[in-house]
């Protein structure tokens, strides 16, 4: 009898062939709400909107002196690793960045080449940080994309602001918000996989870790000891192990870049992995996922991707 993992792997298939786009489409404009809910939302398939926040100031105004006269010394939450890779497997731990309070000012002039230090920074706090922590900017953009707000029925839980070297890396996991994102300069690389190739991704239980940069500059890994272990995927999409892990090269990867002005929409539970330009600024949306048949049929098959056949 055949296994389910085999099921599975015969699903995944038959979804890229008779749904799942081969690369990523672009849509002009923004859409009309019911119709892109039903064609991208409902459909769970991702997009690039071009010409949908060309209204927003802030892609005239975000460069670095702007930001310096507007908000120089407001202290933010940066995200300080030694290799650009934050929220990631390193060996047998699940290593978190070092958090550190900067002020705008100083990050710039470390993005900027202007100061040189040990380690890579990377504003990318997820807690609705342009909202909580840069109110000053919300002039320069909309607090919620109306189109999708329409669509949904609801404000987004979040607005985040994005803003780092190019060696800051997001590695894949995915994320249960519908997700609108925004590049206001510079450009972001995707590599994004369906929810069903999800028999073809690698997950582990790693110890929850942080990174703490010492006074000799040098980073060391500081253990979580009262945390409960983290499930994380530890493929590189970029340079993956098939030896270690076989099953990803049946995985079907979509590749894109986001450029300034154009916006992708990432629907909820798509894995992604992330890198960007240097000195890219982006704004994303994140609107909480329903919980209801799309959440409930994909929680049913990442029980069945943990069911040996």
């Amino acid at each position: 009898m055949e296994g389910v993992q085999e099921r599975l792997a015969h699903f995944s298939y038959e979804a890229h062939d008779l749904y799942l786009n081969r690369s990523v489409p672009y849509l002009n404009g923004a859409p009309e709400p019911l119709r892109f809910y039903r064609d991208w939302i409902g459909a769970n398939k991702p997009c690039i909107i071009r010409d949908a926040f060309s209204h927003w100031p802030a892609l005239s105004r975000w460069t670095p002196d702007y930001l310096r006269e507007k908000m120089g010394s407001k202290v933010i939450s940066v995200a300080v690793t030694p290799n650009g890779y934050a929220d990631a497997v390193a060996g047998d731990r699940f290593v978190m960045p070092e958090e550190r309070r900067m002020s705008v000012s100083s990050v710039l002039d470390i993005i900027e080449g202007k100061v040189q230090k040990t380690g890579v920074f990377y504003v990318q706090k997820q807690c609705s940080n342009l909202l909580q922590e840069l109110p000053e900017l919300i002039d320069d953009l909309e607090p919620h994309i109306p189109w999708m707000s329409t669509a949904l029925g609801k404000l987004p839980d979040a607005v985040n602001f994005w803003l780092g070297e190019a060696k800051a890396v997001t590695s894949m996991h995915k994320d249960p918000y519908e997700n609108l994102y925004c590049v206001v300069s510079g450009e972001k690389h995707f590599v994004l996989l369906p929810p069903t190739d999800r028999p073809f991704i690698p997950y582990g239980v790693y110890q929850p870790a942080v990174y703490h940069q010492q006074d000799d500059d040098e980073f060391k890994v500081l253990d979580q000891r009262d945390s409960q272990k983290v499930p994380w995927i530890p493929l590189d999409p970029l340079d993956p192990d098939l030896e270690r892990y076989p099953e990803y090269q049946q995985a079907q990867p979509l590749r894109c870049s986001v450029k300034a002005g154009e916006m992708l929409y990432l629907p909820s539970l798509w894995f992604h992995h992330v890198q960007q330009s240097h000195g890219c600024i982006a704004v994303n949306f994140w609107y909480d996922m329903e919980y209801d048949i799309k959440y409930n049929y994909f929680q049913l098959l990442e029980s069945l991707c943990d069911v040996k056949g």
